[in-house]
């Protein structure tokens, strides 16, 4: 589909699951050499079915396990793809998570896990890259996940809200700093995505009922429509996207809350 992302090498943090996974399967599918990141032991089994599913797809893949809020692991991360594939093309800061607590009775360490994970994490891994591009003198790209409440309040989620807020002006001043270099960077905001995470949530009637009606197409998601984006915005027909940031959301940032009648 992408035939410019045939052998170029991407970094995946968070690939473990959901639209890390669809979009590590994706690359896969297009010849791309995958680093599939993980945090936790539990995320093995779905890192090693990715893995054998991009490399009977005629990719290739390796695994690099690694806390993406802390420099270090970060580092590691990075160079172990450049070791291992003698370069990086391809930078794409996903992993991310969320926990609901009402704002008053939020715990510093609850606030700061969430930041560090979500802001912190994709400012290391953006930082790596940037590094390993200037350090090559080549174009890169790089890509976050964010989140429609980068732009739309989220009441007992104040932590992430303010980590995909910061995430929206943090890549757009990089990419005001960096593309003088020819180095893309943008965002991927999703709205309400069916992942494993999601899935039971959204099987209940009543949440997801309450959930289309935010939604003016009035479904919702599945992680492979956002990697299908990913998988745009690295290729080349997206050679003069930058600072942007897409919204894959079904139309849920247009605030269907105030449409006025039924779809």
């Amino acid at each position: 589909m992408f035939k410019d992302l045939e052998g170029k090498v991407v970094v995946i943090t968070g690939s473990g699951s959901g639209i890390g996974k669809a979009m590590a399967e994706q690359f896969g599918e297009e010849k791309a050499n995958v680093i599939l990141n993980y945090r936790s032991e539990r995320h093995m089994d779905a890192i090693e079915s990715s893995i054998k599913f991009i490399e009977d797809a005629g990719g290739k893949a390796i695994k690099v396990q690694a806390d993406i809020s802390k420099e270090d692991d970060v580092n590691h991360l990075v160079q172990s793809a450049v070791k291992h594939f003698g370069t990086l093309d391809i930078m794409i800061n996903n992993a991310g998570f969320e926990k609901p607590i009402p704002t008053h009775e939020m715990p510093l360490e609850e606030w700061q896990k969430v930041i560090d994970v979500n802001l912190t994490g994709a400012f290391l891994g953006s930082k790596a890259a940037v590094n390993q591009f200037l350090k090559e003198d080549k174009q890169g790209i790089i890509i976050n996940t964010s989140s429609v409440h980068d732009k739309i309040p989220w009441p007992n989620y104040v932590n992430y809200a303010a980590s995909k807020g910061g995430l929206k002006l943090m890549m757009e001043t990089m990419s005001m700093e960096y593309a003088q270099y020819g180095i893309r960077i943008n965002n991927i905001s999703p709205g309400a995505i069916v992942t494993e995470h999601t899935r039971e949530k959204f099987s209940d009637s009543k949440t997801r009922e309450e959930t289309l009606e935010m939604i003016p197409a009035k479904a919702i998601g599945e992680a492979d429509e956002v990697a299908n984006v990913a998988r745009f915005l690295a290729s080349d027909l997206a050679s003069y996207i930058h600072g942007t940031t897409i919204y894959v959301d079904g139309g849920m940032t247009n605030y269907p809350a105030f449409m006025g009648g039924k779809g």
